[in-house]
């Protein structure tokens, strides 16, 4: 944790720290992050959505982004038919944030994996901001997991698929389980007596979610 408030530390005193705004965050973020639109076009989805009008471009993947959501703190980017982005920023201290980035691939079954940055787009380590969620939090805790029927069933969770979905007016992570959407109709039959019936949700704290 000391080290990710030196990061934010150094940059506040050697690049006065972009105005802590999406619109800016998201037309300052590096290509490499999302290399089928480029700056130019992010400032035209930005002026569109501004303007009231449809935010969707074609890309470089000859497919389409669209600028679906964008508030002061929030983000949420179709990057293209198969893949989201959406962005977050938290707060940290002294008036400063950090980048909460999710992306989340449609293969078709979500899944996705979360980043985090300072507000000039320097890396954080994402563990010292988020602990990833076992798959074997969805599961019952009152189930008896020697049971050769249960472990019969469970074994077809081979897989630990999630979703992340950041809310656009709180501070939570909410996390889906999303496995089960790869199984067929019977093995759901048999594996849901087994999962819990609700997504984990993480709340920000200060400097992680938890």
């Amino acid at each position: 944790m000391k080290r990710i408030f030196f990061i934010i530390w150094f940059s506040l005193l050697t690049l006065n720290m972009l105005a802590q705004d999406m619109e800016k965050i998201f037309e300052s973020m590096p290509d490499q992050f999302i290399p089928q639109l480029e700056s130019a076009w992010r400032k035209d989805l930005v002026d569109l959505h501004k303007n009231g009008k449809e935010a969707k471009l074609k890309n470089t993947m000859n497919g389409f982004s669209e600028l679906k959501q964008l508030t002061n703190d929030y983000l949420l980017l179709q990057a293209t038919d198969r893949s989201t982005i959406e962005m977050k920023l938290l707060p940290l201290l002294n008036n400063t944030h950090v980048i909460c980035m999710v992306t989340t691939l449609y293969g078709p079954i979500p899944d996705s994996r979360i980043d985090f940055f300072t507000t000039d787009w320097h890396s954080l380590d994402a563990s010292e901001l988020f602990t990833p969620v076992s798959k074997d939090w969805f599961i019952k805790e009152e189930i008896d997991l020697n049971s050769p029927a249960v472990i019969e069933a469970l074994s077809r969770l081979d897989m630990n698929l999630q979703k992340y979905s950041l809310h656009p007016d709180q501070l939570i992570l909410t996390i889906e389980f999303t496995t089960p959407q790869c199984l067929s109709k019977e093995d759901v039959r048999l594996v849901s007596p087994y999962l819990k019936q609700k997504n984990k949700v993480l709340t920000w704290e200060k400097h992680c979610f938890k």
